[in-house]
């Protein structure tokens, strides 16, 4: 994996856009990585019921954008003196998700910072969050920032949830680079919906525990290679659960107390994840910590 060298970090002027500036200045620093300020203007047409001209709508998102540098102007001037780093701040129009994957990519950045919620429109509320989409489209990591601590602290508790599809080796690694000196417990969740499936199509028990025994041993040798202490580190751990994953993941990073989640964020793609979800989606959603979405 290559190393962060550009941090983007999308901001509303909100309260938890603070908190996330905050927590990306802090690792920017720590990686002697660069930081991106990012605010986009939401264009006026993207409103339902807009019928202002052409030209009053540009007018408007021209004069809001220069409104807006000098806001986010300020708040960069006010990380690179706090952080000592270096720190470039855009403006965009357009829709945030969007604008702000585009210039992650444009910049090659490693990772993706925003808060959990900001301001939300009617339009954000009906499709979802700017992180959400964020989600679907970035080819970035992406850290969702919850913990309210202005302060920042260092992650010390991080549960790395793995599922061994493709890219899963990729979720410690980058949970390393994010959290260089915290206990990192490698979690697997054995999914008791697939036992389910096999005793409804008629496998016996005891066919079914030796079929738990053998996924077990499997699962833990797997977790292994993944959460190698010499790649690592010695604070690692490993840990297997059964359960549903998105709602067992949440329960033991809980329990745990837990400041981050890391996770790969590509499970499901298509009509199965608009009707089903995944699991990413959910743990960013119920989490009550920090997630980080790893690729």
């Amino acid at each position: 994996m290559q190393a962060i060298s550009h941090i983007v970090a999308g901001t509303d002027f909100s309260a938890e856009a603070d908190l996330a500036l905050h927590r990306a200045a802090s690792i920017s620093k720590a990686l002697g990585a660069k930081l991106h300020l990012i605010h986009v203007v939401h264009p006026l047409d993207l409103y339902a019921g807009s019928e202002l001209s052409f030209s009053f709508q540009t007018h408007y998102q021209q004069a809001q954008q220069e409104i807006v540098k000098t806001q986010i102007d300020t708040l960069a001037f006010k990380l690179r003196e706090q952080f000592n780093i270096a720190v470039e701040a855009v403006t965009r129009i357009g829709r945030a998700h969007t604008e702000i994957s585009n210039y992650a990519e444009q910049v090659h950045a490693g990772l993706i910072v925003a808060g959990a919620q900001g301001q939300h429109t009617l339009v954000e509320k009906l499709l979802g969050s700017t992180s959400a989409r964020l989600m679907a489209v970035s080819k970035s990591a992406i850290l969702i920032v919850k913990n309210k601590d202005i302060t920042t602290p260092p992650y010390r508790h991080v549960i790395a949830a793995v599922n061994f599809l493709a890219g899963a080796e990729n979720v410690p690694t980058m949970t390393r680079k994010i959290a260089p000196d915290a206990q990192i417990e490698g979690l697997l969740i054995f999914d008791t919906n697939q036992e389910a499936h096999m005793y409804k199509a008629g496998m016996n028990e005891t066919l079914l525990q030796q079929y738990r025994t053998q996924a077990l041993a499997d699962a833990d040798h797997k977790l292994s290679a993944i959460f190698n202490e010499q790649a690592l580190g010695k604070q690692v751990s490993r840990t297997i659960l059964s359960g549903y994953p998105s709602q067992s993941i949440c329960n033991h990073a809980g329990t745990q107390h837990a400041d981050l989640i890391a996770l790969g964020k590509n499970e499901k793609s298509g009509l199965e994840n608009w009707l089903l979800g995944s699991v990413s989606k959910g743990v960013a959603y119920a989490a009550e910590c920090d997630v980080l979405l790893a690729n």
